[in-house]
């Protein structure tokens, strides 16, 4: 779609393939066993399905960062300022403190990766709760964008399912 924008709302983000994103779930379980990993974390909406498909191979439980902090969620949280590359918006990430701490070894999972401004926020809420950041598993990242290598050059583990080095109206090109 204009915008750098990829419809995958079939299968990944609006309408959910079971099968498909158990597999999805199944392979980064691969990628990150013996990692000690006590908590997977992710962000509304589009990443809950595949931490929900990781966790249920990994057996830990996943917490996932609201876009807004809701009635029934007390002032004692961590908070970030998150960019929405498709959105075009600017959001307060919140979760409470009683569910990630100095304890927790995190694995990060999101649907896309684009520019990377979800997880810096995600990151910072890590930092603030002194947990441990493991690594960051996605489905599809938008390597042409630059926000996965600019992790990686900070040292981060980056795995990407799939990376698109370009994309235009008619065709993708798929990082090999």
């Amino acid at each position: 779609m204009p915008g750098d924008i990829l419809k995958v709302d079939c299968f990944l983000n609006h309408q959910l393939d079971v099968q498909f994103l158990l597999e999805v779930g199944k392979e980064i379980a691969r990628l990150y066993e013996n990692q000690n990993i006590n908590k997977i974390l992710t962000i509304e909406t589009s990443g809950i399905p595949i931490a929900f498909a990781a966790a249920q191979f990994m057996n830990v439980p996943v917490v996932f960062i609201k876009k807004s902090k809701s009635g029934n969620i007390s002032d004692n949280v961590y908070s970030s300022r998150v960019e929405s590359f498709t959105r075009k918006t600017v959001y307060d990430a919140v979760v409470s403190k009683d569910f990630l701490g100095k304890e927790d070894n995190v694995l990060v999972i999101d649907d896309f990766l684009a520019k990377g401004h979800a997880l810096a926020g995600i990151m910072d809420i890590i930092n603030q709760s002194g947990a441990k950041l493991v690594g960051c598993a996605i489905a599809i990242e938008k390597g042409f964008q630059g926000g996965g290598d600019k992790l990686r050059a900070q040292g981060i583990r980056v795995d990407s399912l799939a990376i698109i080095d370009s994309m235009t109206d008619t065709s993708l090109v798929f990082r090999k």
